[in-house]
């Protein structure tokens, strides 16, 4: 693409040496009432990736990284080409700095990357739709279909691939805006968004959507993190441990559309109501493992309201614990089944199979074209607002 070529030749300079995220150590702290131990109270500063790889121009945009901490040594680094989370730094249960998110050395990497999702703000609309096509006021819409027959992610230059104006407010936020035009990549309507990531003071990362638009449209924002909270390029997830507080899906076809059916978890593998390995029931024979090539599907969110626990993930080696919060009504669970080494991390390590997971907080997949889904239409007018966060602590 053109704007790839454009990408590379920004970071061709000094694109070669990057410094890997170091760990270091800090003393243990006290006990919480979830039974996992904040362990960041004196947590040292962390070493940095190199800023050469990320620095530019691109149309007319500067571009650079963006980090964030908080009070207690949690890190987060951004960049605004995507408006990606490049890395993110907490402490394992012996206090010792992790990188969780999977990420890359320079935009340039990001640019010819094979998986174009790492880290980023996801947008017009997450998920898929299906065929590309869908009706809004009797006109029909039609975009391109950049999986297979099927747009995914807002289609062939996503969100992914533009670059946010940025602003750092404060240490701990960092705020991406931009205005996507009317028919960008299909869609309908000038549609303004305003996307802030917070670092807060209890060791969670805050992801706030805001759009607005000047003429009917659908819209479904998240951020596509892939997480190993054994650390980046630590190997399998597999051995993670999950609990999703969600006792239905939405199941799909072979092109991973969804039926349009709400199906229930209860006596298949998708059972995560109690804590239970990634891998335990991933290789069982199940329509919906094999549509997915593993976990990749929506499910349908128990609980509704401001701000809902989704998910929790720990690290079976670190005891870091991931907990999920949200406002939407979906979370995507992604197994990181089309994963295939074709990257190389931050660390020098290959993006190998399922050596990553997404949880993607989310309005349903093709809910444009699925009148029984929560609706994603968004008018003049009408504010589009979300909330979603991961929040950190370390299990006993």
């Amino acid at each position: 693409m053109k704007q790839q070529s454009k990408i590379l030749q920004l970071a061709a300079v000094g694109a070669l040496g990057f410094a890997t995220m170091m760990a270091a150590s800090c003393s243990g702290g006290g006990t919480n009432k979830q039974g996992t131990t904040d362990s960041t109270k004196n947590a040292q500063t962390v070493n940095l990736l190199d800023k050469t790889g990320f620095q530019g121009m691109l149309d007319g945009v500067k571009t650079d990284l963006y980090v964030l901490k908080n009070a207690n040594g949690m890190t987060a680094t951004f960049t605004n080409y995507g408006g990606r989370l490049v890395s993110l730094q907490v402490p394992d249960k012996e206090g010792k700095m992790v990188d969780v998110v999977c990420g890359f050395s320079s935009i340039a990497d990001y640019a010819k990357a094979t998986e174009p999702y790492y880290g980023a703000t996801i947008g017009r609309f997450g998920n898929r739709i299906a065929k590309g096509k869908f009706t809004l006021e009797g006109k029909q819409y039609t975009l391109f279909t950049n999986n297979g027959v099927n747009t995914l992610h807002g289609g062939k230059k996503g969100f992914q691939y533009q670059t946010f104006n940025a602003s750092q407010p404060d240490s701990s936020t960092v705020v991406f805006t931009r205005v996507s035009k009317d028919m960008e990549e299909g869609f309908p309507g000038n549609l303004t968004v305003k996307v802030t990531y917070h670092l807060n003071a209890e060791n969670g990362l805050d992801m706030t959507y805001d759009a607005s638009t000047d003429k009917t449209t659908v819209v479904n924002l998240t951020n596509h993190a892939f997480f190993n909270l054994n650390g980046e390029g630590s190997g399998t997830i597999l051995n993670h441990d999950f609990t999703i507080y969600a006792s239905h899906i939405t199941p799909v076809d072979s092109t991973l559309i969804p039926t349009g059916k709400i199906t229930a978890v209860k006596g298949t593998p998708f059972d995560f109501l109690s804590p239970n390995t990634m891998g335990a029931r991933i290789d069982q024979d199940n329509e919906q493992l094999k549509n997915g090539k593993g976990y990749d599907i929506n499910y349908v969110l128990d609980s509704t309201g401001d701000h809902h626990l989704a998910a929790t993930v720990i690290g079976d080696k670190t005891g870091i614990r991931m907990d999920v919060y949200t406002d939407q009504p979906g979370l995507q669970v992604y197994s990181g089944n089309f994963m295939q080494a074709g990257n190389t991390f931050n660390n020098g390590v290959k993006d190998s199979f399922r050596t990553a997971f997404a949880m993607e907080t989310q309005h349903f997949p093709d809910a444009p074209n699925q009148p029984s889904f929560p609706s994603t239409v968004l008018k003049p007018g009408q504010q589009y607002h979300t909330t979603s966060e991961y929040k950190f602590s370390v299990q006993k």
